[in-house]
């Protein structure tokens, strides 16, 4: 899940490396930024069937890929990247090359840096929804042992009628499913107080 976050992260980065090189020049840049944006608007119960449908296809339902992968592409993600990276200063990228950076230099070793808290953003927003998605991993698993702890926290709610221990457990369950949460937003703190020149060169 971790990995798979990071990837939505790294993904939704290429943005950058995008409005930085020379596919900036491509006509059809804006069109198919609004294709992948239209992707916001549709919600996940209107993706699972055709998702489920092409997961089968490769023969990876029932398993956890077909939950990552269909979770890889974060269209927010990208929206969210291309409005950060249009901030950054274009004398930062200018003095790069001026150094004697490449392209591929500045994509590695700067761009990164500079865009540390909206990477950072990225990752934890895709981090919660997966860690928080119930529907998609109900539509892709047939099999109980490969269920989430959201599922079985829902599984424990539906029979806490008619066995009340169950609504202790599900409460407890609950907490114990936000610590790694609290310790990912703690441990990424620090990433936010990053300033839009992290990156930038010497003078």
């Amino acid at each position: 899940m971790r990995s798979n976050a990071a990837s939505s992260a790294a993904t939704s980065s290429s943005v950058r490396r995008a409005s930085t090189s020379p596919l900036a020049a491509f006509r059809g840049r804006e069109a198919l930024f609004n294709v992948v944006l239209a992707g916001v608007l549709l919600p996940m119960t209107a993706l699972g069937l055709p998702l489920f449908l092409l997961m089968s296809e490769l023969g990876l339902a029932n398993t956890y890929w077909a939950v990552l992968l269909s979770s890889l592409v974060s269209p927010f993600g990208v929206y969210l990247s291309r409005v950060y990276a249009a901030t950054v200063p274009d004398d930062v990228l200018d003095a790069a090359r001026s150094d004697g950076a490449g392209e591929w230099r500045i994509f590695l070793r700067i761009v990164p840096r500079i865009m540390s808290p909206a990477l950072v953003t990225i990752f934890l927003f895709q981090f919660v929804a997966i860690w928080n998605n119930s529907f998609l991993p109900l539509v892709m698993l047939s099999d109980n042992s490969l269920y989430p702890i959201t599922l079985g926290l829902t599984s424990w709610q539906g029979f806490a009628d008619r066995q009340p221990i169950l609504q202790t457990l599900t409460v407890v369950g609950s907490m114990v499913a936000v610590i790694p949460l609290i310790v990912l937003s703690g441990a990424l703190k620090r990433f936010w107080r990053a300033g839009l020149t992290e990156g930038s060169v010497r003078e």
